[in-house]
């Protein structure tokens, strides 16, 4: 009797998930080099793009200040009311100022803002190139000697980066200043009080280190959203499929990237 055919063996799927893995990585660079090639010719033809990028940055960045401002007022509510308390105990209240600018403008603000920003216009730019790809527009502006990468990409990545870089700056100014009020309901305390302690925790390396991580974020959401967008082929099913991979590796790249500036800025 005849052995049935047998499948590929562990060691040629793992050859091949290695060689598809070294594949994407080179892609996805020379994707990134394109793009950063395409900024040049972007601020030259600027008239032809600029509807684009003031497109994104309107929803990018205007229609999600609603969403920031109630993250922001929410998150500081939570470290103050659950911090003093705690703090209270101990007898170490000046500790909040610190862990309202350590959690609100070094951590949580620029990653919550980058998740806001995925969440919205990860997708939506993801979705919106397939649907571009899959309808034959960027053939045709290809056809016209439109390069797509100068007027569909390059736009939005700066639209994006500009937002994060932003809305980031407002997170933080929205959560520290707006704690003031669910702070005074918890302990008297008066405004000008307030400011003196956050000013006097807050230093110059924990806004560099929150303008520095929102730059990076804004530039991974828009390069990853675009990309994932051009990586569709014929079928219509493929379109939400690329939001949802941009949304998952904005995620994952957001998150590695917010670990390795937090820990180089903690080295001495």
């Amino acid at each position: 009797m005849a052995s049935s055919p047998k499948g590929p063996d562990l060691f040629t799927r793992l050859g091949r998930t290695v060689v598809e893995i070294v594949d994407g990585v080179f892609y996805g660079a020379g994707y990134f080099w394109q793009v950063l090639v395409g900024f040049p010719d972007f601020f030259r033809k600027r008239a032809d793009s600029f509807r684009v990028l003031v497109m994104q940055l309107l929803f990018t960045g205007v229609e999600a200040l609603m969403i920031i401002s109630i993250l922001a007022l929410a998150l500081g509510a939570i470290i103050i009311v659950q911090g003093s308390t705690l703090l209270r105990s101990f007898g170490q209240n000046q500790l909040m100022y610190s862990i309202l600018v350590v959690v609100i403008t070094r951590e949580l603000g620029p990653v919550l803002t980058a998740f806001v920003i995925i969440s919205r216009s990860g997708t939506a730019i993801a979705t919106e190139l397939a649907t571009m790809v899959i309808s034959n527009e960027v053939q045709a502006y290809i056809a016209f000697g439109v390069n797509p990468i100068t007027y569909l990409v390059v736009p939005r990545v700066i639209g994006v980066v500009v937002a994060t870089f932003v809305l980031s700056i407002y997170f933080s100014l929205f959560g520290l200043l707006g704690s003031w009020l669910p702070a005074s309901l918890v302990t008297p305390l008066s405004f000008s009080d307030y400011i003196e302690g956050l000013l006097g925790a807050l230093k110059a390396q924990d806004l560099l280190i929150s303008l520095i991580k929102a730059f990076v974020f804004g530039a991974i959401v828009a390069v990853i959203s675009t990309f994932q967008g051009f990586s569709v082929n014929r079928s219509t099913t493929e379109i939400p499929t690329a939001g949802i991979r941009a949304v998952g590796a904005s995620v994952v790249w957001v998150i590695v990237s917010d670990a390795i500036i937090t820990v180089l800025s903690y080295l001495k």
